[in-house]
């Protein structure tokens, strides 16, 4: 069992890569469906300030901070941790030393995205078992038959780069229709490993500096988004201190 500890109220975990990863692979053996979700401070904020979202997302069964200002807030409860657990860097490095009997399947990104992760992954990893892949252009009334399609293929890993918030709402509606498996909701990942989209490099990703380097590669698509959760984020957190110095 991983520990948690809470930031705006959503339990994150504090892990390692090889311990979530060992974890995992553990997991995905046993009965029941177990949903990961990879969570910066837009997905906790969004939890904290979104009732609707927070029901949505009530679904996952650990939420992994992979943004550097939530392993700030944990370390100030005691977490101890040296690093997050970044979903781009931990879906490379699970595939890369997954052994041969784990089954994995892909969904999201587009079909040039897709193709090109997976040529990636499969030259880090000769034996790594895909099952199946789809790309992530599909209605809500094809759900259905893309879920037969995966269900099919009997992964027990399920990767989902559809962003947020559709690959939440995803897993939400149709966690209780898999037996087993682990329900990744890695959002950007599949671009990152994919090469299609550029990642911050090292040192801005280090001082929690991820978000500014998409922002400036993608400004009119973030600007609004990062404006808004970024602000809520940091006045949520000042809250809480003036709530505990009070």
């Amino acid at each position: 069992m991983i520990r948690t500890l809470p930031v705006l109220g959503t339990p994150l975990a504090v892990t390692t890569y090889a311990e979530l990863a060992d974890y995992l692979c553990l997991l995905s053996s046993q009965a029941g469906p177990f949903c990961v979700d990879f969570s910066n401070t837009h997905i906790v904020t969004m939890r904290r300030h979104d009732p609707d979202f927070l029901a949505l997302t009530n679904c996952m069964d650990l939420f992994v901070p992979d943004g550097m200002p939530l392993i700030w807030a944990l370390n100030r409860q005691g977490a101890g941790l040296s690093d997050r657990v970044y979903g781009p860097t931990f879906l490379r490095e699970c595939l890369r030393v997954s052994p041969p009997h784990i089954r994995h399947y892909f969904l999201g990104g587009s079909q040039e995205c897709l193709d090109a992760l997976l040529g990636k992954v499969s030259s880090l990893n000769p034996g790594l078992t895909v099952v199946g892949k789809r790309n992530g252009y599909f209605s809500k009334e094809q759900e259905a038959d893309v879920l037969e399609s995966i269900i099919a293929t009997r992964p027990d890993f399920v990767w989902i780069g559809l962003g947020t918030p559709k690959q939440q709402e995803f897993i939400n509606r149709w966690k209780p229709h898999f037996a087993k498996g682990i329900l990744l909701a890695v959002g950007f990942a599949f671009d990152v490993n994919a090469g299609t989209k550029p990642d911050a490099p090292a040192w801005m990703q280090k001082r929690g500096l991820t978000w500014l380097y998409r922002l400036c590669s993608e400004p009119r698509r973030l600007l609004r988004r990062y404006a808004k959760w970024n602000s809520l984020f940091l006045w949520y957190k000042l809250k809480e201190r003036m709530k505990y110095e009070v």
